[in-house]
């Protein structure tokens, strides 16, 4: 789940599409129980938002139903003063019947009302209501509500049927009403020896972005004993990987420790397409998202030539060996490149010419960085 922008406002993501399910089955099953044996049920769903609650609650309901949808419609009276209000799809004849409305948010409870008032003289058996979501702090009526989903705060939603000027409605998941995201957030990206390093260093200092650079990260927690870095060092001193959960805390704790600042250059994160997701998750409930991903592209033999001459010099002595080279080039295709594909897909992806002088491909990613 990331930010996702409709018309001129941007949503952050707010209730996970696997807590809705679980908040639908919840309810199907507590009105299931509470119905007399073999009795069946008229559901009603209050179009147009509630049709993806009213379909899910239907599936997981275990028994048997009827279900009917409708519309409550204003229309213009004989008088220019005159309002009248009735739904529009109900034809059938509901003596004695139980019915049950399904709304997927009561807020003041105005429609609800109209509802109520609509089906008065009806000679139902019984009338209930079954909301996904309730706005305690605005509702305003002295009417029952049978059965609550969850009860929210009062801020505007969209998503699983709800819909700000008519978009918004597909998303599986329930999106909150946020702000225009004010970070420049950028994934330096490219395999090793491209120079992302040298380049995050000029870069943070032109746009005065917070470098967070995955290994100074590691050895920064490493070395002052830290409990995510005590952790880390016992995965590694069993030769094991570390886990994702581990590496995304250590990055998240650096994003919170430079809360105030206008931007963060990722550089050696993320490396899997499951860390860009809690990446884009992480910034989203904060309001913010990964602007772009700049990746440095260079030639393998290129990137070759270019390690084992640094590793006459740097000590490294996984820069001497060509064969180990070639085998973290091996790594980086085919598990770090995925991400191109993780990014294009948001039309995030900015490919650069890496080769040439440190001041030419730093005026390449300059003219990209300016656009983000």
């Amino acid at each position: 789940m990331k930010i996702i922008k409709l018309h001129d406002l941007y949503f952050k993501p707010y209730i996970h599409k696997g807590e809705i399910s679980a908040i639908v089955k919840f309810l199907a099953q507590q009105v299931k129980s509470d119905l007399p044996k073999d009795e069946v049920p008229l559901f009603i769903g209050i179009l147009n938002g509630c049709f993806l609650f009213a379909a899910d609650f239907i599936r997981e309901f275990n028994g048997n139903c009827e279900v009917s949808f409708v519309k409550l419609a204003s229309y213009e009276g004989t008088s220019s003063t005159e309002d009248v209000k009735q739904l529009v799809g109900i034809n059938e004849d509901l003596t004695g019947r139980t019915v049950i409305i399904l709304e997927d948010i009561i807020d003041t409870g105005n429609t609800l009302q109209e509802i109520y008032n609509i089906f008065r003289d009806k000679n139902l058996k019984q009338l209930k209501i079954a909301t996904l979501f309730f706005k305690p702090d605005v509702f305003r009526k002295e009417l029952p509500i049978d059965y609550i989903g969850k009860s929210i705060e009062d801020k505007f939603i969209v998503g699983y049927g709800l819909d700000y000027n008519n978009l918004g409605r597909n998303y599986p998941a329930i999106y909150q009403l946020s702000t225009q995201p004010k970070m420049k957030n950028i994934v330096l990206f490219g395999p090793p020896g491209a120079g992302k390093g040298t380049q995050a260093e000029f870069l943070k200092d032109i746009y005065n972005l917070v470098h967070i650079s995955t290994g100074d990260v590691f050895r920064f927690n490493i070395k002052n004993k830290t409990e995510l870095g005590l952790l880390a060092k016992k995965y590694m001193d069993e030769g094991d990987l570390v886990p994702d959960e581990v590496t995304i805390n250590m990055l998240k704790a650096e994003v919170e420790k430079n809360a105030d600042a206008k931007g963060f250059i990722f550089d050696g994160f993320p490396r899997t397409e499951s860390q860009a997701e809690a990446l884009d998750v992480f910034l989203a409930q904060k309001g913010e998202q990964i602007n772009g991903m700049v990746a440095l592209e260079v030639p393998e033999d290129t990137l070759v030539s270019r390690l084992l001459e640094r590793g006459k010099t740097s000590g490294r002595i996984d820069d001497t060996d060509e064969v180990k080279i070639r085998n973290r080039f091996n790594e980086y295709n085919t598990k770090t490149a995925i991400l191109k594909d993780y990014f294009d897909a948001q039309n995030k992806y900015y490919g650069i010419n890496g080769v040439g002088s440190i001041e030419e491909i730093t005026q390449r990613i300059s003219k990209v960085f300016n656009t983000l």
